[in-house]
């Protein structure tokens, strides 16, 4: 407490005392002295002893002494030689900062007498502090929508150095858009101040860094540096563009749905929300809106449904890039699909004739067109047909080909045709289209009709019922409908005497056969005719055959004994001598069958005798012969009965009666019967006269019956045809065709022409020489049977 006390009277007495001296020193004259700072320590200031008009060792006498503010000593008094020096450096900016002058007042005191002095000592300021930025990096933001000559102020340097030493002069680095000019403060202070000269783009340079000197007035002069980082703030002025404005992407048919097609990218130059980006289609199709989806944030586009290129080869579809401030950039996006080989190639037909008519040189089937929907090399097709039909595929012009016939086609050697068309594409893997169509061959009337044989033999039974089927006869027709239709007709007789149309008739439709009349074998053994097949098409055509008809025999005839005649008026006489030895030819009969074959087989018996066992007769030649030598005992006068039966079933036979008379030798003179004697008396019979006169007559006939027949074979030319007749003349003979069938010594059966004379009167018959050589069978049995008609009728 009691130092305190002390202190404060001591703090009193200063502050006293130095009142005192102020108000002492009023009056006297204030000295200044000048030292530049940084000065070395014992500089000199001044020479006070001078300055204050002392002597030389006054002021050491005088007790002089220099006192400072705040008992600083920035001052030393060297008081010997009078001289104020330096106590040390001086730093005029710690001593006085920024005021200006700086002035470090102090007092010189002299005690003996008391006297003071008032100075001061001005610092004078030299330049050892470079300007410095107190933020050596400065963030400037300017919109980019400044005008030219905005004013952006900056932070000034600092220099502790005051006066021409402090900053003078702000420079800016060189660049484009800034100036910078030095302001002055009401204080003096200079600071710098940026001028915008040209507008700023952020998209073309969004930041500066310029560097900003300040430097200051001194000599050498000083300067500090600062960094300006110019921020060019963003404004929506630009809108977003891609970074191509046209895309072109391939992509296959077959891709799936949600394949990535392409991915497309727009840039907004502005920032921040500016430059925030969304896509979408512009203006598309509700086709494109169906086929493709885009992602509004990362521009992916991408498939919403299967592509086919066979409907749309390509896409272009515009994109739009939008920013927030509602500027858009666009670009195009082209979408080739690239074909797959997915579509078969097809055939379409033009022109298709379903029918060709046959014969014809190289005729037009068909027209047609073949197309793939695909392109390129799956779009090349090759058509082709089987190799082995007469047809030829010819390219008429692009993709069109004509199917036409490559040869005459023959419907009778094929009908129908099924044709493949085969079109088959150049793709990998290669699809195929086969096409069928069905050509029919159409007839033409180039066959006629065809009989199963050259020539038909039938046979029929005499006696037969009249309309009689007798057989058949069959023609075909290789053409087709009323071209293959066959109609029967008889065709005239090559013989114009054969009255063909009163014996057969056939049937148009089916050929069959039918005898008109009852046939008589011993009138007609056998004839022949034409018959003719014609089918219903235009021009007609037409084929014939040979029909051959032969009458079988019916044992419809008994035998007829020529030798000797039963009719005559007087009954023929043998006469056989007594010395006749056993085997004797007394006469032979001779008998003839209108029949044929084993009907007209003759046999013969003794079937009656007046001396029985004196003759015998021969049963294949009909021969009389004795069976033993004649006694005296033996009537003179023998009657023979012989029967002559054929071989028929059921047979038929004749009989004949014979008179023998027996004489003792030839010369003894005829004896005629008693009938006979009244008839010798009367005149001779005229039917002798005619008898002489008929065989002229037919021996005349026979010789031309035998020209005639010669004729006829020689224009058959061997052809087997009816026999000859040999005209009758009157009488009630069967027939004039005799079968002679082994009688006498002849071996074979021949048939023989015979001539007879009617009447009663003694006969005679001549054989004359074969005509027609006997067939061998006369029977359906031993026929050797036709495959396709059954030529013998029975009866």
């Amino acid at each position: 407490m009691e130092a305190s006390r002390k202190l404060v009277c001591k703090q009193r007495q200063v502050f006293f005392f130095f009142l005192f001296l102020h108000l002492a020193l009023a009056g006297f004259e204030f000295r200044r002295y000048s030292v530049e700072e940084e000065a070395e320590g014992s500089s000199f200031v001044t020479n006070l002893a001078k300055d204050l008009g002392l002597g030389q060792g006054e002021l050491f006498r005088r007790g002089a002494r220099v006192i400072s503010k705040g008992n600083k000593l920035y001052l030393q008094l060297d008081q010997e030689s009078g001289d104020l020096l330096l106590n040390k450096k001086l730093d005029r900016e710690e001593l006085c900062g920024q005021t200006e002058p700086c002035a470090l007042r102090f007092q010189v005191l002299l005690e003996n007498p008391l006297e003071f002095f008032q100075a001061e000592l001005q610092v004078i300021d030299i330049n050892d502090h470079t300007p410095v930025f107190m933020d050596g990096d400065m963030l400037l933001k300017i919109s980019e929508n400044s005008l030219p000559g905005t004013t952006f102020p900056l932070k000034n340097a600092q220099d502790m150095d005051v006066g021409q030493n402090n900053v003078e002069n702000y420079i800016i680095s060189p660049n484009s858009y800034f100036r910078v000019l030095t302001r002055k403060r009401s204080d003096g202070r200079k600071y710098p101040e940026l001028v915008l000269d040209k507008v700023l783009d952020r998209e073309e340079e969004a930041e500066l860094r310029l560097t900003l000197t300040a430097q200051d007035g001194g000599s050498p002069p000083r300067s500090g540096t600062a960094h300006v980082y110019i921020e060019v703030v963003d404004i929506n002025d630009n809108a977003p563009e891609f970074e191509q404005p046209f895309y072109r992407v391939k992509i296959p048919e077959d891709s799936p749905k949600g394949f990535l097609v392409v991915k497309v990218s727009a840039t907004d130059v502005d920032i921040g929300v500016n430059g925030e980006i969304s896509y979408s289609f512009s203006q598309a199709s509700e086709d494109i809106s169906k086929t493709f989806e885009i992602n509004a944030m990362t521009g992916e586009i991408r498939l919403k449904k299967q592509l086919d290129f066979e409907k749309t080869q390509s896409y272009e579809v515009s994109i739009e890039a939008s920013d927030p401030g509602s500027l858009s950039g666009k670009c195009t996006v082209l979408v080739q699909v690239v074909d797959v080989n997915d579509n078969a190639p097809e055939v379409t037909m033009s022109a298709f004739t379903g029918q060709i008519p046959e014969n014809l040189p190289e005729t037009v089937v068909a027209v047609f067109s073949v197309s793939d929907l695909d392109s390129e090399e799956n779009g090349k097709v090759s058509c082709s047909i089987q190799y082995d039909l007469p047809f030829l595929l010819k390219s008429s012009m692009e993709n069109f080909y004509t199917l036409v016939t490559e040869r005459p086609l023959d419907r009778e050697t094929r009908a129908e045709y099924n044709i493949t068309i085969t079109v088959t594409d150049l793709g990998a893997p290669r699809l195929k289209t086969e096409h069928n169509i069905t050509v029919l061959v159409a007839d033409v009337n180039d066959n006629a009709p065809a009989f199963t044989q050259t020539s038909y033999t039938l046979w029929v039974r005499e006696n037969n019922s009249p309309a009689l089927h007798i057989g058949s006869v069959s023609a075909t027709d290789t053409d087709a409908g009323a071209n293959a239709q066959v109609t029967y007709s008889l065709l005239p007789p090559p013989d114009p005497l054969l009255p063909l149309a009163s014996l057969v008739s056939i049937n148009p439709d089916n050929g069959h056969l039918f005898a008109l009349t009852s046939l008589d074998y011993e009138a007609l053994r056998a004839f022949e005719f034409h018959v003719g097949a014609t089918d219903r098409g235009s021009p007609a055509l037409s084929s014939q055959a040979l029909v051959r008809v032969l009458v079988a025999d019916a044992n419809d005839n008994a035998p007829f004994v020529l030798y000797p005649l039963q009719n005559a008026s007087a009954p023929c006489t043998e006469l056989v001598p007594r010395a006749a030895e056993p085997g004797y030819l007394v006469t032979k009969v001779v008998a003839v069958d209108g029949d044929a074959g084993q009907n007209a087989w003759l046999s013969y018996q003794l079937l009656k005798a007046t001396e029985p066992g004196l003759f015998g007769v021969w049963a294949h030649n009909g021969e009389v012969r004795t069976a033993r030598l004649l006694s005296e005992r033996d009537a003179p006068k023998q009657r023979l009965v012989v029967l002559v039966k054929d071989n028929g079933e059921p047979p038929l036979s004749a009989s004949v009666t014979l008179h023998v008379l027996l004489v003792d030798g030839f010369s003894q003179p005829y004896l005629p019967p008693p009938e006979a004697e009244a008839a010798a008396a009367a005149p001779a019979d005229p039917l002798t006269v005619y008898l002489v006169v008929a065989l002229a007559s037919v021996s005349s006939l026979f010789l031309f019956s035998v020209l005639v027949f010669v004729a006829v074979r020689l224009c058959r030319r061997g052809g087997a045809g009816s026999a000859g007749r040999c005209p009758v003349p009157e009488g009630h003979f069967p027939g004039h065709l005799v079968d002679v069938s082994g009688t006498g010594t002849l071996s074979q059966s021949y048939q023989y022409e015979v001539c007879l004379t009617g009447g009663t009167g003694t006969g005679e018959f001549k054989f004359l020489k074969p005509v027609v050589p006997n067939f061998q069978s006369h029977f359906p049995g031993e026929v050797e049977e036709n495959p396709s008609f059954q030529g013998i009728v029975g009866i």
